[in-house]
């Protein structure tokens, strides 16, 4: 779900289990996902067109977030060498502005793009300054990850994650609800590599006896 192909494969090896989906599909969502994590939104905004060009006609927000995020990444560009930032202005003039007036936030959001090149990046505020956080990037990847599987009609998140939050759940519930539980409990995840002392350790961490086997 998250874009992994060779952790996927090496799960379903170990685990006895078939593949669920096309490896071609995991590899063209994991390309540009990658492209969008080292800022090469256009490429990104071209693969996802040659994979499904519906996507970003039917999801107006996806695309602009996209094109915004092109935007500071060109801005960005500009500010690390000094150099001309007409790129960016006829970006955000061709490209991002027709689109701003259609939508509140949209505008919004260009507004504060566009301030990014009034003020030196040593003196933005949070809000500014934010928007060269890599975090944007991630949060790019994840949306247009999520689409796409949409757009396929999978689920949109790994059943692992699913377990885990259901689990974190049943404990919080647990302790709200006056049960003594240990303060940490292990997920279980840790593999083979631990001898039989670490796993006695940790089940006694975990509030549990040692297993004896004969």
């Amino acid at each position: 779900m998250e874009g992994y192909p060779n952790a996927a494969a090496k799960f379903c090896k170990e685990a006895n289990l078939q593949p669920q989906q096309d490896g071609t599909s995991i590899r063209s969502r994991q390309e540009i996902q990658n492209f969008i994590h080292n800022g090469n939104i256009q490429a990104a905004i071209e693969t996802l067109n040659e994979l499904d060009p519906q996507i970003l006609d039917d999801d107006k927000a996806l695309h602009f977030s996209l094109l915004r995020l092109q935007l500071v990444e060109l801005i960005r560009s500009c500010n690390a060498t000094g150099g001309d930032i007409g790129p960016a202005l006829k970006f955000a003039t061709e490209q991002l502005g027709p689109r701003a007036p259609t939508n509140p936030r949209f505008l919004e959001d260009l507004e504060r793009t566009m301030a990014l090149l009034l003020f030196p990046q040593e003196n933005l505020e949070p809000q500014l300054a934010a928007l060269l956080n890599p975090s944007l990037r991630r949060d790019a990847a994840d949306s247009v990850n999520r689409a796409i599987l949409e757009r396929q009609s999978a689920r949109r998140e790994a059943a692992i994650r699913h377990l885990v939050k259901m689990r974190a759940w049943a404990e919080n519930t647990a302790r709200d609800k006056g049960s003594s539980l240990p303060d940490r409990i292990d997920i279980g995840l840790r593999g083979e590599e631990h001898d039989g002392q670490s796993r006695r350790q940790l089940d006694v961490e975990n509030g549990h006896e040692p297993m004896v086997t004969s």
